[in-house]
Formats: C-alpha cells, sequence, structure tokens
C-alpha cells in the first residue's frame, strides 16, 4: 500500500457549479454505487451496473497551498488533556473549577503487543479531530423538553443557553494545535460525529454551520430583544441567573448574575475551523427531540408557534420520560396529546418560522450551500448531490494516501433514540471496504456499536430491513483494512478493541472502537486521532483528549465570549456530578492502541 504523507492542501476547493455534481474533496458515493480510488482521490464506479458508463471526473478549481507552520517539537503537550484538566475544586455544593494535573497515556496492547523501539521507526499516515455531540441549543424552542426536570435531575441543563460560545471556542481551541501532539504531523481535517444540534431546528442548524464555518452568530430566537425561556420563568425548578428567586439551583450555591441572559443572547463570532472539515449525522440532527419521527405536522406547527410548556407535574413528567426511554413514542403522539392538553398552562413566547423542523434534503442543502464553505471546505462537508438526488447521508473521502474515511448514517428515521442501519447502506460500506482493500479505513458513526438496537423500519423505505451494532460490527470485522470505527452518542469516553472472525478460509481483521465524550457535558472534549506505521508489523492509533479554550477559572463578573465560555463549561461540571464516569478510565482518554499491520491477527 503506497504510504506518501498527505497535507491539508491536498483538499481541492470546488465551486457551485461543480457542487451539483460532486466535491471534489469527496467521492459521490451516496449509496449509488460510487467510492473512492485511494490514488487520486477522484469519484470511480466501486461496483458499476453492467451498463452504466464510467462517470466523468469532477470539474476541479485550483486553491493556493495553505501554508503549514513549522512543527513543534514532538510529542508535545501544550493545549491538550496531557498537560492538564479541568477539575471541580473539593466541596460540596456549587464547585469552581481548577487547573488539576493531566491524564498520562496509557499504551494498549489487547490487539498488538508493542514492540520497542517504534517511536523512532514510524511514520505518520493520518492526524485529525473528532468533535461530537456539541448538542447546539436554541433553548428557547418551544418543542423542548425541559419540563422533564421534574422527574430527572439531569434532564435539563443549566448551561443550555451557552452552547454556541463553548462550541466557538472549541473552534479556537483545534484552531491553534499546531500539530499532532504524538508525531509533529500537520493535521489533515475535522470530523463531528453527529448531534451537532440538539432539537433538529433550522436555527440551531444555521448555528452549527457557522460556529464551523465562520461567521456572526446571534444565539437568540423569538423575540430580538429579550430572552424568553425557562430561565426567566421565575419556575423555581431551573436556575434563574437574573432573579433573586431562591430557586433550586441556587439552594445549592448556583451564582446570581445580572445580566446573564441578555449577554447569552448577543453576538458571537466565530473564527471558523481552518482546517477541511466533515460533517455526519446524528439522531438529534435527524429527529425533533432526537427520537420523534417527522410524521406530526402539528408537532411541527408547535414549534414555531407562540406558546411553550415550561412546567409540569412530576407525575406527567415521570410518565413522558418513560414513554421516551421505553421506546413507545416514535411518532410523538403521547407528546402532542400533552402538549395540547397544557395549552392554557403554557406560556406566551413570540412565534419564530426559524425554528421549524428540518428534513434530511434540507440538512444536506445547507451543508451544500458555498456559503458555509468556509476557510477549508470542501462545499458539502463530505455530502454531494449525489446524495441529495439518492436521499442519503452517508459517503466516502479521502484522509491521506492510501486511508479513506467513510461517514455513516446510523439514525433511524422510524423514531427512537438508538440507531441502525438499512440493508442498502450496509451493502454500500461492504462493497466500499472491498474496493478499497489495498488502502486503510477509518469508519465514523453518531451511535455506538451497543447503541445500535433500534431496528424500526424507516417509513420512507418501508420494506428495507434494518441492521444493528453487532452485525454492522461483525461486518467490520471481516474486513482486515478496517483499522478504527470512531463514534459518540453516549456521552462519554469508551475505546474498546474488536477481533474480527474470518470469512471462509481468510483470516479476520483487528479494529478499534473509539467513543469520545460530548462537548454539551462535562468535562466537555474532543480527541485528536493520529495514524501511525510502526515499521515493525504493527499500527498504532495515538489518541489525545482536547479542551475548549476557554480557561479553567471562571469571573463571574466577566460577561464576555470568552468568559461566558469558562462559565459554560463551569455550569457544566456543577449540573451532574458524573463528570469522571463520563471522562472515562485511564485506558479510554489518552491511549496507543496498537493493532496488526493491515488489520490482521
Amino acid at each position: 500500500m503506497p504510504r506518501t504523507r498527505s497535507v491539508t492542501s491536498s483538499v481541492l476547493g470546488v465551486d457551485r457549479r461543480t457542487v451539483l455534481a460532486a466535491t471534489a474533496a469527496v467521492s459521490v458515493c451516496a449509496g449509488v454505487g460510487y467510492a473512492l480510488r485511494p490514488t487520486d482521490s477522484e469519484a470511480a464506479p466501486a461496483v458499476p451496473p453492467a451498463s452504466a458508463p464510467a462517470p466523468a471526473a469532477p470539474a476541479r478549481e485550483a486553491v493556493p497551498p495553505v501554508a503549514v507552520p513549522a512543527a513543534p517539537s514532538a510529542p508535545y503537550t501544550k493545549g491538550t488533556t496531557l498537560a492538564s484538566v479541568a477539575a471541580p475544586r473539593t466541596g460540596s455544593g456549587y464547585r469552581r473549577l481548577r487547573s488539576a494535573p493531566g491524564w498520562q497515556r496509557v499504551v494498549r496492547g489487547d490487539l498488538a503487543a508493542p514492540v520497542s523501539g517504534r517511536a523512532g521507526r514510524r511514520t505518520t499516515l493520518a492526524a485529525f479531530v473528532q468533535l461530537t455531540d456539541l448538542h447546539l441549543i436554541d433553548s428557547q424552542h418551544p418543542l423542548r423538553l425541559e419540563y422533564l426536570r421534574a422527574a430527572n435531575e439531569i434532564a435539563w441543563r443549566p448551561q443550555e443557553a451557552l452552547t454556541v460560545q463553548g462550541a466557538v471556542a472549541l473552534v479556537e481551541r483545534v484552531n491553534a494545535l499546531r500539530t499532532a501532539p504524538v508525531t509533529g504531523a500537520p493535521l489533515d481535517f475535522v470530523v463531528t460525529t453527529g448531534d451537532n444540534t440538539d432539537n433538529n431546528a433550522h436555527t440551531e442548524l444555521e448555528w452549527y454551520l457557522k460556529v464551523m464555518s465562520g461567521g456572526r452568530i446571534t444565539p437568540n430566537s423569538g423575540d430580538p430583544r429579550h430572552y424568553e425561556g425557562v430561565q426567566n420563568s421565575g419556575v423555581p425548578l431551573y436556575w434563574q441567573p437574573d432573579s433573586t428567586t431562591r430557586d433550586a439551583y441556587k439552594q445549592r450555591g448556583f451564582p446570581h448574575l445580572d445580566g446573564f441572559l441578555a449577554a447569552a443572547i448577543r453576538e458571537v463570532r466565530s473564527p471558523g475551523l481552518n482546517l477541511p472539515w466533515y460533517s455526519t449525522v446524528g439522531n438529534h440532527d435527524a429527529m425533533p427531540l432526537g427520537c420523534y419521527a417527522h410524521s406530526d405536522p402539528w408537532l411541527a406547527e408547535y414549534a414555531v408557534g407562540g406558546r411553550k410548556l415550561m412546567e409540569l407535574s412530576p407525575a406527567e413528567a415521570t410518565r413522558l420520560q418513560q414513554s421516551i426511554s421505553q421506546d413507545k413514542d416514535p411518532r410523538g403522539e403521547v407528546i402532542r396529546d400533552l402538549l395540547k392538553s397544557h395549552t392554557r398552562t403554557s406560556r406566551a413566547v413570540t412565534p419564530d418560522a426559524r425554528r421549524a423542523p428540518y428534513t434530511p434534503a434540507d440538512h444536506l442543502r445547507a451543508h451544500l450551500d458555498p456559503a458555509h464553505k468556509g476557510v477549508g471546505g470542501p462545499v458539502g462537508h463530505g455530502y454531494t448531490a449525489a446524495n441529495l438526488d439518492a436521499g442519503t447521508q452517508y459517503y466516502t473521502f479521502p484522509v491521506a494516501d492510501g486511508v479513506i474515511g467513510i461517514s455513516l448514517d446510523t439514525t433511524d428515521p422510524g423514531g427512537h433514540f438508538d440507531g441502525s442501519v438499512g440493508t442498502a447502506q450496509l451493502n454500500w460500506l461492504d462493497a466500499t471496504l472491498r474496493a478499497h482493500k489495498d488502502a486503510y479505513a477509518v469508519v465514523f458513526s453518531h451511535h455506538t456499536g451497543k447503541s445500535m438496537t433500534n431496528t424500526r423500519p424507516d417509513p420512507a423505505r418501508p420494506a428495507e430491513r434494518r441492521h444493528d451494532g453487532a452485525e454492522l460490527t461483525a461486518l467490520l470485522g471481516r474486513h482486515p483494512n478496517v483499522l478504527a470505527w470512531i463514534n459518540g452518542h453516549i456521552h462519554r469516553n469508551d475505546i474498546t478493541p474488536h477481533k474480527g472472525s474470518g470469512e471462509g478460509s481468510a483470516a479476520g481483521g483487528t479494529f478499534w472502537e473509539i467513543s469520545t465524550a460530548s462537548h454539551v457535558e462535562f468535562p466537555q472534549l474532543a480527541r485528536v486521532v493520529e495514524l501511525v506505521d510502526n515499521k515493525d508489523g504493527t499500527l498504532s492509533i495515538h489518541t489525545t483528549l482536547i479542551e475548549s479554550s476557554a480557561p479553567h477559572r471562571t469571573d463571574h463578573a466577566d460577561l464576555s465570549q470568552t468568559g461566558l465560555a469558562a462559565l459554560y463549561r463551569e455550569l457544566s461540571a456543577n449540573a451532574r456530578f458524573d463528570g469522571a464516569r463520563l471522562a472515562g478510565d485511564a485506558k479510554d482518554r489518552n491511549t496507543e492502541l496498537l493493532l496488526r499491520k493491515g488489520g490482521r491477527r
């Protein structure tokens, strides 16, 4: 296999006309029989129909090379959790944050034994950053479930009005990473693994695209002058930052912050990522509230309307929560009837058409808009016009010479928050991996293998069988070129080794499943991934967790964009007390994951 190191500047730009055919950085895959040539990154048929002509190579627009700064000595720790991590101070009640010692790197030989001297022999295959579960939240949206707080304390987050500021600080951190921390290699790209938005709202989708690509964002909807949501409702169930109300959170030591809500809805500026970035869809991107199928026009009207329910009894909240967690309401009938029954007790808010739920086609068109290309591109951020034509949200893209990326759509449009894949996508994945058997493959999805348990039929394809995580894991294990499956959804760092089974007389593959914590729950992390060839029959996958650029210490008088990003982290640390669980064990954080070259045992 060719292993020439690629650089960021190899990603080519595309004009508006070209994107209607395909993006230059991405294969025209979209479930219609196309895949990526590992040698030249052009669109080519993977399994062409007998009568289909070969597609023409897409037109390309030259882009000047991106200047790469001189690499610092490697390994290095600056800006990573190897150097330090934010941690709550000891004590009870509301805890301020401090800088704690960083997390050391753990070498894992579950799939291959480490060989001494590999650091002096290794060559870099690729280096990139994973962001996951940003959950950009329109916190004033009428169709939200804050009132479930009456049944479960963690059903609502006091930091929800600050997700945009927090995400921009994460973009700033990525931009400040001069190179990959272990090898000193230039970073190739950034990939998201879903739940980029929280409530499938057009407002949130616009904010996400501007956070990632750059621009000015006003994280407000409804009344342009005032916040209208649960945090100035006077309901003591929620933190009322501007009020003197002795709410449930102030009783725990949460601060009184004059001007907090006005600051939270002020304009935010994002520099946008200075690397190419690719997008993967999650259940919160695909469905309202991450669990309800697009099937009820009444709920769609409620989303843009002028009433918002802010309070429920504990008994009603418990019943609604059970209908969601036990998968009893995939079409939203229970919540629709509940909202109708509470018309009189819901509160008046300013209607806003921008809060409408977006469809998969809307999602694709927004990504394909050249206005959201950003500095690094590519137009579409992985998605192509072929996706739009086929109604799919999965694709391949070039990671580096001899390495391809595969972004899957594991959401189930039939409803519920857990995932699965349809037969057409599973067959496409199998064919794509076979077509690229001489290249290494990294697979990206939102759901983990264990959270793909929902095989409800897709309403758009009712006759198509859905496949669970065990079937997807088995398929990946049959392909020795698969190195890693990188995902999110569970809001927790978790790294699992997989040993594939043979297909006939062929040896099975080995790969690592790497799940990364969210950026909406503490400890609010993202992950740098480096793929290296150790030149001794083994490969290593180095994972290094990073936080946002916001300072660990907060100043409650500082309501600037940076001050709010720091407060976002501190509030999240106090919203729930299982941050250590979500951070995972040492073996799930900063690691070196070894496996046999080619994935063979």
